[in-house]
């Protein structure tokens, strides 16, 4: 009749003399043959603290159980990008104005004469080309926000709140210049010094205006949706707080190791 089988003694048994039997020197960390901190940070072998002058763990050491990540440049340097970048957005404006002016369609105007005084009014009163002028600049806006928003995504992947409230305030900022570059670049804002000049009953092109002045949001809305929906498909991604244990050091049971 063959002995019963011994079970395998627990990870950590007393020992005969009543103290507790910690892990072999092998299996944590081997200490250095001068007596310097072990490879988990801890004190070395004649009780010294370890060495402060070593600084904090480099990104992606680990240091016990966690992950140690530079959390990205300082907030100087975040504020100067963003404000470098609301003025590059802002300066887009200028290209908008122009494209807006170009594209929008003209408002036909007719001067007539009542008695001594001038009188305008719209060659076609059912024609939609007032709605036109606002439609065109607000797709104009459109387009320059998603454009925007793709290229400072693109300069700097790792956003930060700065930046883009910078995109935001530097697309409503843009949208301000172009509204008023368009409206200079159009035809004169006095409707009859321009009749009084073409002659009556001759048509000519109403001033550039913009109608719905919610059109100028439309710039700073495209852009914060395109560089959220950007940031969050091919943004970089945060580290995981809890990564895999090292099969190659042990781990402490649960509930850590029992004091002796």
């Amino acid at each position: 009749m063959s002995a019963p089988l011994t079970p395998p003694p627990p990870p950590h048994e007393h020992s005969p003399q009543g103290g507790w039997q910690s892990p072999s020197a092998g299996q944590v960390a081997a200490a250095s043959a001068d007596g310097s901190a072990s490879a988990d940070g801890s004190a070395s072998a004649d009780g010294s603290a370890p060495d402060a002058a070593a600084g904090p763990a480099r990104h992606g050491d680990r240091a016990g159980y966690g992950w140690y990540e530079q959390d990205g440049p300082g907030m100087k340097t975040e504020l100067r990008e963003a404000a470098v970048t609301a003025v590059a957005v802002a300066l887009g404006g200028v290209l908008l104005g122009v494209l807006w002016w170009w594209l929008a369609p003209r408002v036909p105007l007719v001067g007539d004469v009542t008695g001594d005084s001038w009188v305008v009014y719209l060659k076609d009163t059912e024609g939609e080309q007032a709605i036109g002028v606002d439609g065109t600049f607000v797709l104009l806006a459109l387009a320059f926000g998603a454009v925007s928003a793709l290229a400072v995504f693109l300069v700097r992947r790792r956003g930060s709140v700065p930046l883009v409230v910078a995109l935001g305030v530097g697309g409503l900022l843009g949208s301000l210049l172009a509204w008023r570059l368009g409206v200079w670049l159009g035809p004169a804002q006095d409707v009859i010094a321009q009749a009084r000049d073409v002659g009556k009953g001759v048509t000519f092109d109403a001033p550039l205006k913009l109608s719905a002045k919610g059109a100028l949001l439309a710039w700073p809305f495209a852009g914060l949706v395109v560089h959220l929906g950007l940031t969050a498909l091919f943004g970089p991604r945060d580290p995981d707080p809890y990564p895999p244990a090292d099969p190659y050091v042990p781990q402490p049971p649960h509930g850590g190791f029992p004091k002796p």
